[in-house]
């Protein structure tokens, strides 16, 4: 039995922010999901789930494990963030009453007045390279440095990250979480069927091969949102240069456009073998279970990643991985993929 902050015995009332489930799901919305379906099957927390947004918090519902409660009333971001930045108010509590612990899954935590604090930091990209973030993002720094001044926990996905926290926001060790993500088990690469065949020789409804060009059987795959940080333009480069010398493989990009398109699609334009690189824009999680079991190899030529779902993704599904040395990387992947160093197109296509 546990004892709260005012002495009740029960179960501890967390409150945790939902706000990245609502719209396309990043990584941070997949530690999101993940933390919330473990956490609800604790018996002795009682979550609720508060979503910082005017809009499409009704999508929270469907979004959310069964058993967690939503807060009412309107949490607008911009002002709130501005507010909690400057002012250090208004408190959670305002929207919900009696709370032991609020949870900042991405970057924020509200203040509050009784409640503990934790909140979630999965790099800190924003002060080592801040012309590669968007401007909403930029006003994370203060609200990690107010969080700090009123004894807020600093949860982070890898030693990595736990660095840069302590050096870049001067936070002590002592109040900073290593608490590494997961991801669910996919299907093994052994029980992957060939390009254009399901399990057994069987139609596969979700085929692959409707995006690989003519001529082509095998592919290099990347995942993610293209935005400048994961250096897509890098990867391209690489892939143009093996593919004179494996004129059966295609480069496959999955993932949802950011705001680091045209970088993408100049390089595309300029590459010499680009019409055997396919972007398939935002894909299913059965796509992309599919795409994954059916590339030859994985790769993440990332600039700098606080931890890195989808090299983790890959590798559970049995797939050869070639990532850099940027950030987390290392420490993630351990000795079972091919490094690189970062902006390398040559050392890329050598490991591929």
């Amino acid at each position: 039995m546990s004892c709260l902050q005012d002495g009740r015995p029960g179960r501890l009332r967390v409150a945790v922010d939902a706000t990245p489930l609502l719209g396309t799901l990043t990584g941070v919305g997949a530690f999101c999901s993940g933390a919330l379906s473990a956490l609800a099957r604790r018996d002795r927390l009682e979550l609720v789930a508060y979503a910082v947004t005017l809009r499409g918090k009704a999508g929270l519902w469907p979004a959310l494990p069964k058993g967690i409660e939503v807060l009412g009333g309107l949490m607008p971001a911009r002002p709130l963030h501005l507010s909690w930045s400057k002012l250090g108010t208004p408190p959670i509590e305002l929207w919900a009453k009696h709370l032991d612990v609020v949870h900042g899954t991405n970057y924020v935590v509200p203040p509050a007045r009784r409640a503990a604090r934790v909140v979630s930091v999965h790099d800190l990209v924003v002060m080592r390279y801040p012309e590669l973030c968007t401007k909403a993002t930029l006003a994370f720094p203060s609200l990690l440095r107010r969080a700090r001044d009123g004894g807020a926990w600093f949860q982070v996905p890898s030693h990595f990250v736990a660095g840069e926290v302590e050096e870049l926001l001067k936070v002590i060790p002592e109040r900073i979480r290593v608490v590494p993500y997961g991801v669910t088990q996919g299907a093994p690469a052994a029980q992957a069927a060939r390009v254009g065949e399901g399990i057994g020789g069987e139609p596969h409804q979700h085929s692959v091969a409707r995006w690989l060009p003519p001529g082509t059987s095998r592919y290099v795959l990347a995942l993610g949102t293209v935005e400048p940080r994961k250096d897509l333009p890098t990867l391209i480069k690489a892939f143009d240069a093996l593919a004179g010398s494996f004129r059966d493989v295609a480069l496959v990009v999955a993932g949802p456009p950011g705001w680091g398109s045209e970088a993408f699609d100049a390089a595309h334009r300029q590459a010499r073998h680009g019409d055997r690189i396919v972007r398939t824009g935002k894909v299913t999680d059965f796509e992309k279970d599919d795409l994954l079991a059916g590339a030859s190899v994985f790769a993440y030529p990332s600039l700098y990643e606080g931890f890195g779902f989808p090299p983790l993704e890959a590798m559970a599904a049995g797939v050869p991985v070639v990532t850099t040395t940027a950030g987390s990387l290392p420490e993630v992947v351990g000795d079972a993929a091919v490094l690189v160093a970062p902006g390398d197109p040559s050392a890329m296509a050598d490991a591929l």
